[in-house]
């Protein structure tokens, strides 16, 4: 859903941010039919988008800011945009859209140029600034072909953000297949500015970004074990990989590091820990090296396994309570009917295939975990 000059307009009466204010906490399904109400429908998804803004966007939230719906769904959240590590003088956005990320790239550059090519979120992006009080921030009604395309300003940085949503509504992956096309801009990119951070999909691969960018710092970002983004600052350093987990911390290495899996065959009676990477480090595939001589991994998007739980590691421990080999006819007979928790690394079969064959069903407090080291698969019990 995209917002109309008209609405955008309405948004700014009195009258109506008035009613926005007077209805945060009622449900939005409820606004939407109250009769008595004016521009019902526009209140409710306001009141709507800004109750989802508490957690994603809480700046945004308390400033009462205009939220477009298309726009707000494929906002970075706050969280996510104050780890963007570049700054200097001055940046370009090339991609604007709701400004979460211009306004804390606000808060590391002395001024910021953000584009956004249309002309009603042009207008919110500006309108937001204001009332966040993000005065080093000016919205260039404009796309970033044709900026790029003129003679003008150098700048520290040139940040982008590019959309991943075809016309159709398929999500994209590959940067060259995104709105702008960012590979095909470089060369532009690089005239105007010293370095260049790219941010991309959650999928996009950790490698693609040295085939694209040469040397560079990418950084795997994650929020609550979910990864958000994959970021690319091509700024000369690298090559590094980083994997970024909110709230836990972060661990960096070269991506030519990393070491090959234990030379002793997996001898499960050896381990009382198990040790569930985050996936920011599955992402940036640094396992196996975050794990070094702390824990057993045999492969980069596997579990480690340890005799002794040790701290400082991106991730979660769970005690195990036995290992065996994978065997659905033998669970089957102990647990079927029983609700457990499933986890899985590197084990080829869905967990709906799991219950299906072992009569467990999914949701208990109890865990038990899959996985597959070389040919051999492993059913984990955790305590």
């Amino acid at each position: 859903m995209t917002l109309t000059h008209e609405q955008y307009l309405l948004l700014l009466t009195p009258e109506v941010r008035e009613l926005i204010d007077r209805s945060i906490d009622r449900a939005p399904e409820r606004i939407a039919l109250d009769k008595r109400m004016p521009h019902a429908a526009l209140v409710a998804t306001q009141v709507k988008y800004l109750s989802r803004a508490r957690t994603k966007l809480p700046d945004y939230f308390a400033a009462r800011c205009i939220l477009p719906p298309r726009a707000f769904e494929q906002a970075s959240s706050q969280a996510c945009a104050a780890r963007k590590n570049c700054s200097g003088e001055r940046v370009l956005d090339l991609t604007c859209g709701l400004g979460v990320d211009s306004y804390h790239l606000a808060k590391r550059f002395r001024e910021v140029v953000a584009l956004e090519r249309d002309p009603v979120l042009a207008a919110v992006a500006a309108e937001n600034f204001r009332r966040l009080g993000a005065e080093n921030i000016r919205v260039v009604n404009a796309s970033a072909e044709e900026f790029l395309a003129s003679d003008g300003e150098h700048f520290d940085w040139i940040y982008a953000d590019p959309d991943r949503r075809a016309a159709d509504g398929r999500k994209l992956v590959r940067l060259e297949a995104c709105s702008p096309d960012i590979v095909g801009l470089l060369p532009r990119i690089r005239r105007r500015a010293d370095a260049c951070c790219i941010k991309n999909s959650p999928l996009f691969d950790v490698d693609e970004t040295f085939r694209l960018f040469g040397p560079c710092r990418t950084e795997a970002v994650s929020w609550h074990d979910e990864c958000k983004e994959v970021v690319v600052y091509a700024d000369g350093t690298g090559p590094l990989l980083t994997a970024v987990a909110i709230g836990q911390g972060e661990f960096s290495a070269r991506p030519d590091t990393v070491p090959p899996p234990p030379a002793q065959p997996f001898a499960p009676d050896a381990y009382r820990w198990l040790f569930q990477p985050d996936v920011a480090i599955q992402k940036s595939r640094l396992t196996q090296l975050h794990l070094q001589d702390r824990a057993d991994c045999w492969s980069a998007n596997g579990y480690g396994f340890a005799r002794e739980r040790c701290e400082g590691l991106l991730g979660r421990w769970f005690e195990i309570e036995r290992i065996e080999p994978y065997d659905p006819r033998a669970l089957k007979r102990e647990l079927a009917g029983r609700r457990f928790t499933l986890l899985k690394q590197e084990f080829p079969i869905p967990a709906a295939e799991i219950c299906r064959r072992t009569g467990i069903r999914e949701g208990g407090e109890g865990r038990i975990a899959f996985t597959r080291i070389g040919q051999d698969y492993w059913t984990i019990r955790l305590k």
